[in-house]
């Protein structure tokens, strides 16, 4: 299951990546912003972090405008790996090397149709297990 969160800024984002998990029967808990009313991103960026550090969830994706504060809050819960993306490449290098389990977007930066490349790119690389990936994972725990 994926954990998908956002603020006002990412909402629009958010509801195009719900879409994008609806068509591909991927399973998803949406822990908010519900609205574009102005909201404070550290509430839903820590709610998925939470989900995915628990084991509720086995990834999470994280949007405000930017992408930089929700992922700053979802990088203090304990466990989580949150990796900004504004590409692809990106999204899959931290897949492959660094075992992300959460991604953050900014809405502002990556639009929907790059957002839903990023998005289908995070979601469907696996972790390399590399010894020397797998080392630096370790070290970073």
């Amino acid at each position: 299951m994926i954990a998908i969160g956002s603020d006002h800024g990412g909402f629009d984002l958010k509801e195009k990546v719900v879409e994008y998990l609806k068509s591909h029967n991927i399973p998803y808990k949406d822990m908010g912003c519900n609205s574009k009313d102005s909201c404070d991103y550290p509430v839903f960026g820590r709610a998925v972090a939470q989900a995915v550090a628990s084991g509720e969830c086995e990834k999470g994706i994280v949007i405000c405008t930017t992408g930089i504060g929700i992922s700053i809050t979802a990088n203090k819960v304990k466990g989580i790996r949150c990796a900004l993306c504004a590409d692809t490449l990106s999204a899959k290098l931290t897949r492959l090397h660094n075992n992300a389990n959460v991604l953050a977007m900014g809405a502002g930066i990556v639009g929907d149709n790059l957002g839903i490349e990023i998005v289908d790119t995070f979601l469907n690389t696996e972790f390399s297990g590399e010894e020397r990936h797998q080392r630096r994972v370790d070290l970073i725990e």
